[in-house]
């Protein structure tokens, strides 16, 4: 069984009927899945589906184009929040280029913060990085160097320097359906270099939903979909696939307890 380890359930695309889009995703052989934090001033609204859903867990965090609305999150507020039991990651934190939401300093003072409370939980930090390789590689390798943390590397479509510099850190890479779009045979090679200890898989949900479905609203049922693709890349099959991201996400996101995709399989 697959797991969705990024998507966004709060988002009023997908929560609008949230029972429906879980069973779809049961359907799709998707057993797990994490709803990531943009803001931590709407945690309340990531705890509510959490304490809902025995499958869903969440992370606890700033995404990087919010920074300037929350420049003060400080490590010991995420930590704090990060002991409730649904929390079992940091972040999304980093750096968007793209967009000049945040400043760009704004944007690595809050990534450090998230960085120190990834470093004391030992819960993943979810990393966001758009148009920003070289920043993004330098403050990682900064930071490690002043101790390690776990981290992943979501959504990823930057380019393989990023790629190798984050995997020589201990860090992991993660597929959204970006790569199974026609243009995306960079990416796809970037994919198939992925050790596969280091693999995981998303959607990103709403966003960028995988062929055939581009260009409409994604749901974490579409995960299979990027996975199939992956695996043929990888020249493996679909079952393979799924056991090593299952696996590899278990190894990141410690905090999960593997009974709970057990109860998702029963109640499937």
């Amino acid at each position: 069984m697959l797991i969705d380890s990024h998507c966004h359930l709060d988002f009023p695309e997908l929560n609008e009927d949230l029972p429906a889009l879980l069973a779809r995703a049961r359907e799709a052989g998707v057993g797990l899945m994490v709803t990531i934090s943009t803001r931590v001033a709407k945690f309340a609204d990531l705890k509510e589906i959490v304490e809902t859903h025995d499958n869903v867990f969440c992370s606890i965090g700033t995404h990087p184009n919010n920074a300037a609305e929350e420049p003060d999150i400080t490590a010991a507020e995420l930590i704090g929040i990060a002991r409730h039991p649904k929390v079992v990651a940091i972040g999304e934190a980093g750096l968007d280029y793209h967009y000049d939401y945040a400043p760009p300093d704004v944007q690595a003072k809050s990534f450090r913060q998230h960085i120190a409370a990834a470093r004391e939980t030992g819960l993943p930090l979810v990393i966001h990085s758009r148009d920003a390789d070289e920043d993004m590689a330098r403050i990682l390798e900064e930071e490690t160097a002043r101790g390690p943390f776990p981290f992943i590397l979501h959504c990823f479509t930057s380019g393989p320097d990023l790629a190798r510099r984050g995997l020589a850190l201990g860090g992991y890479v993660s597929f959204s359906g970006v790569v199974t779009f026609k243009k995306a045979s960079e990416l796809r090679d970037i994919a198939v270099s992925v050790p596969d200890e280091r693999l995981l898989v998303e959607t990103d949900a709403p966003y960028l939903a995988p062929e055939p479905y581009r260009g409409k609203t994604n749901e974490p049922a579409y995960v299979a979909k990027t996975a199939a693709r992956l695996a043929e890349v990888r020249g493996i099959g679909a079952d393979a696939l799924a056991t090593l991201t299952t696996d590899n996400f278990f190894r990141l996101f410690k905090k999960v307890p593997r009974a709970a995709l057990k109860e998702s399989l029963d109640a499937a």
